[in-house]
């Protein structure tokens, strides 16, 4: 069986003369992106010795072994960083890897009535951000990630339950309507 991969950051931007990158850290400490040994790309094509250099507003400072001018440094701007799920740290009850929650069928208060699937996870700097894909409809709905908004994860058997008091889902979408009845 093929392990899981996870990522960690993704480069976005170069910074300075030297080959330093500018990297977006998706680690519990940013600063710990460096903690996991080597990374690698999703497709394990290429493979990377990080080391944090500082901070820089937002995001972290990285040096790449092997990179040591800002056009090789602009070159991997977009590149991700993977490691194995077996490196990462198991994490104690009730706490979850945001990786293993994407997919999972949600559910609307009970397991009786499913609205869609965890599209993503957004941070904007206030907490994390759960989008899900409401079956039937183009966008995504968006709340907050707490226990209040997302009561009940279970991951063996693949799902979420949303609450309802917390969120409201349009039956109906009304997307034709544009205004022709009166």
């Amino acid at each position: 069986m093929t392990e899981k991969k996870v990522c960690l950051g993704k480069v976005v931007a170069a910074h300075g003369l030297r080959g330093e990158v500018k990297v977006h850290s998706y680690t519990a400490r940013p600063a710990d992106i460096d903690k996991y040994g080597e990374v690698e790309t999703k497709d394990a094509a290429r493979k990377f010795k990080i080391k944090v250099v500082g901070p820089h507003k937002e995001v972290l400072r990285l040096k790449i072994e092997g990179i040591t001018d800002r056009n090789a440094a602009e070159a991997l701007v977009g590149t991700e960083f993977y490691v194995d799920r077996s490196v990462l740290p198991r994490l104690p009850e009730e706490e979850y890897y945001l990786t293993d929650i994407i997919g999972l069928k949600v559910y609307l208060n009970t397991l009786d009535k499913e609205i869609g699937t965890v599209a993503r996870f957004s941070n904007f700097g206030a907490g994390e951000i759960i989008e899900i894909k409401v079956s039937g409809k183009k966008e995504t709905e968006m709340l907050p990630f707490t226990k209040e908004y997302v009561p009940t994860i279970n991951l063996e058997e693949g799902y979420i339950i949303v609450s309802s008091a917390t969120m409201v889902f349009a039956e109906n979408d009304d997307e034709e309507k544009d205004g022709a009845e009166c």
